[in-house]
C-alpha cells in the first residue's frame, strides 16, 4: 500500500488530506505535526507529533517506513522544515511536493512597509514611532517576538492561538488570545477597539487571516509586511486540487 507522509500544522494541509482521503480512501496517510500547538485542529488520518532529528533523521524515517511520496505543507515561515524535507526526499530518492498557499499581493490602497525579517520590521515600527507613539498590533506568532522587546515608544498588542510565555512578550504588552478565520469587519472593529496605528504581519497568504489586511486598507493604515523566507528547490503548488492532481502522476 502506498503511504504519503504530510508535515502539516497548517490548514491548507488539513484541506489537502480531508481531500485525498476522500480521492483516495485506501492510501495511507500519515500527518506529522511539530507538537508546538496544544490543541491543533487535525483530520482524520494517522497522526505523528514531533520532531525527525534533521534531515538524518526525516531521511531515516522516510526509508524505514516505506514513504511513498512526501508533501511539505507547512507553514511558508516553517523555513528549516522545509529545507529538511527537501533535502531528506532528494538523498532518499522520494518523490516530494511543497503545497503552499501563494502569497498576499499588494493592492490599490495598502500601505506597505517591506520588510525581509523581524529584525527589519522592528526598525521599521522604531522609524515610524520617531514623531510620536505607536500602537503596535503584533501578528506575528508567539515565537517571533523578541526583536519588538526593545522598542521604546511603542506599546504593543500581540494576538495569538496560545497564550505566549511572559519572556517571550515585548514590556507590557498586551494579549489577545483568538483563532481565525477574521473577517474584515471583525478586524475593522477590533483595530478601532484598540486604537492601533499599525499592523506588524506575515505574509501567510490565503483568506483565514486577510480580513486584518483589508481592514487596514479602508483605514489606510500602515503595515509592516515580512517576507517569506525562499522555499528550497523542487515542485510548488499553491492549491489542494493541484496538490491532489500531483498525487495521481505519482502513485
Amino acid at each position: 500500500m502506498a503511504r504519503i507522509l504530510v508535515l502539516g500544522g497548517t490548514d491548507l494541509a488539513n484541506a489537502f488530506v480531508t481531500a485525498l482521503r476522500v480521492a483516495h480512501p485506501d492510501l495511507e496517510i500519515v500527518l506529522s505535526l511539530a507538537g508546538r500547538t496544544r490543541n491543533p485542529k487535525l483530520p482524520d488520518c494517522v497522526i505523528r507529533t514531533g520532531g525527525f532529528g534533521g534531515t538524518e533523521g526525516l531521511a531515516a524515517y522516510l526509508r524505514e517506513e516505506g514513504i511513498t511520496a512526501l508533501v511539505d505543507a507547512t507553514h511558508p515561515y516553517a523555513a528549516q522544515i522545509s529545507a529538511n524535507a527537501a533535502k531528506a526526499a532528494s538523498e532518499t530518492g522520494t518523490p516530494s511536493l511543497h503545497l503552499v498557499r501563494p502569497a498576499w499581493e499588494q493592492a490599490s490602497g495598502d500601505n506597505w512597509h517591506h520588510a525581509q525579517d523581524y529584525e527589519e520590521a522592528a526598525r521599521h515600527l522604531d522609524a515610524l514611532s520617531q514623531t510620536h507613539p505607536l500602537t503596535v498590533f503584533l501578528t506575528v506568532g508567539r515565537q517571533e517576538l523578541k526583536p519588538f522587546h526593545s522598542l521604546m515608544n511603542c506599546t504593543h498588542v500581540a494576538r495569538s492561538v496560545e497564550q505566549p510565555d511572559a519572556a517571550e512578550l515585548p514590556p507590557g504588552a498586551r494579549v489577545v488570545l483568538a483563532r481565525g478565520p477574521f473577517r474584515e469587519e471583525h478586524e475593522m472593529a477590533f483595530l478601532k477597539d484598540n486604537a492601533i496605528d499599525v499592523i506588524v504581519s506575515k505574509n501567510s497568504g490565503g483568506t483565514a487571516t486577510y480580513g486584518k489586511i483589508l481592514a487596514a486598507r479602508s483605514l489606510r493604515m500602515p503595515v509592516v509586511m515580512v517576507a517569506r523566507p525562499p522555499l528550497p528547490e523542487g515542485e510548488i503548488v499553491g492549491y489542494v486540487e493541484s496538490a491532489l492532481t500531483w498525487v495521481e502522476r505519482i502513485l
